[in-house]
C-alpha cells in the first residue's frame, strides 16, 4: 500500500509540475492572434486610464499589418504607456480629467510631471485614436461632406494622399501624420500636419485630429523595415473611412 501511495503521488507530481510548466507557454498564445480569435483583453485598472479593447482581431489587417507588431503595438507598447500615465497623475487632479482635457492643457501640467504626462498621455490618446481610424476591409476614399471637403481643399483624392503622405515621410525620427479640422476666419477646413514622438494636434492647438498615422517604427518595422513610405502605401488600405468621416463632421460643429 506504502508502494502505491508513493507511485500515486508521484503521477500527481508529474501531471502538476507538467501543467506549471505549460502555463507561460499557454500565455503566449493567448496573446497572439495568428488565428484570428484574439482582439486584446480590458486591462485591470491601475488608476483611472485603462487600455482600450481592439474591435477587430491582431491580424484583421493582414496583409497590410502583420498580426505580431499589432499584438506587440496594442498589448505592449500601447499598455505601456497607460501604466505609466496612471503613475504620473496619481494623486493629482489630473487623474479626475478626461485623455483629450490633458493633452489640450499639457502646458498647464506640473512641470515635475508634465514631460511623462506629455509622452505618456500622448501617447495613450494617440493610439487609441489610431486604433479606431482602422477596421479590416477598409480601404478605398470616403464619401459624401467629407470627400467634397478633401476635393475642395486639396484638388482631389489622389492629391490629398500624396500629400498626407508626404506629411508622413517628412517627419524626421519618431512621430505622427495627422488629418485635423482647423479653424481659418472662423470657418472650418481641413489641414495636413505632422507631430513629433507622441504629440498630437491637440497639443498645440492646431486642429482636430480626424485621422492620423504612427510613424514610429515599432508601427511598422517587423514587416517593413526601414520602408516607411510601403507601410503608408498599405497602411490606407486600413482606413476605416466612415469612422474618419463620423469624426470629421462632429470636429465641424
Amino acid at each position: 500500500m506504502h508502494e502505491l501511495n508513493r507511485r500515486h503521488w508521484l503521477r500527481v507530481a508529474a501531471v502538476s509540475a507538467g501543467a506549471w510548466a505549460m502555463t507561460p507557454w499557454l500565455g503566449q498564445v493567448e496573446g497572439q492572434a495568428g488565428k484570428g480569435t484574439e482582439k486584446g483583453k480590458d486591462q485591470p485598472a491601475a488608476g483611472p486610464f485603462t487600455l482600450p479593447r481592439l474591435p477587430y482581431a491582431y491580424d484583421a489587417l493582414v496583409p497590410h499589418i502583420d498580426a505580431r507588431t499589432m499584438e506587440i503595438h496594442h498589448s505592449r507598447h500601447h499598455q505601456a504607456y497607460v501604466t505609466n500615465l496612471n503613475t504620473a497623475v496619481a494623486g493629482t487632479p489630473l487623474a479626475n480629467q478626461s485623455i483629450e482635457q490633458i493633452c489640450r492643457t499639457i502646458d498647464q501640467v506640473p512641470e515635475r510631471i508634465r514631460t511623462a504626462v506629455r509622452n505618456n498621455g500622448g501617447g495613450h490618446y494617440n493610439h487609441t485614436f489610431f486604433w479606431e481610424v482602422m477596421a479590416p476591409n477598409a480601404g478605398g476614399q470616403p464619401a459624401g461632406a467629407l470627400l467634397e471637403a478633401i476635393n475642395n481643399i486639396f484638388t482631389d483624392f489622389v492629391t490629398f494622399k500624396n500629400r498626407f503622405k508626404e506629411a508622413a515621410l517628412g517627419r524626421f525620427g519618431s512621430g505622427w501624420a495627422w488629418l485635423v479640422v482647423a479653424r481659418a476666419e472662423g470657418r472650418p477646413t481641413l489641414r495636413i500636419t505632422h507631430t513629433p514622438n507622441q504629440d498630437n494636434p491637440l497639443m498645440d492647438n492646431s486642429g482636430v485630429p480626424i485621422l492620423g498615422i504612427d510613424v514610429w517604427e515599432h508601427a511598422y518595422y517587423l514587416q517593413y523595415q526601414n520602408r516607411r513610405g510601403d507601410y503608408v502605401d498599405a497602411w490606407f488600405n486600413t482606413v476605416n473611412w466612415r469612422a474618419v468621416s463620423d469624426k470629421f463632421m462632429a470636429a465641424r460643429g
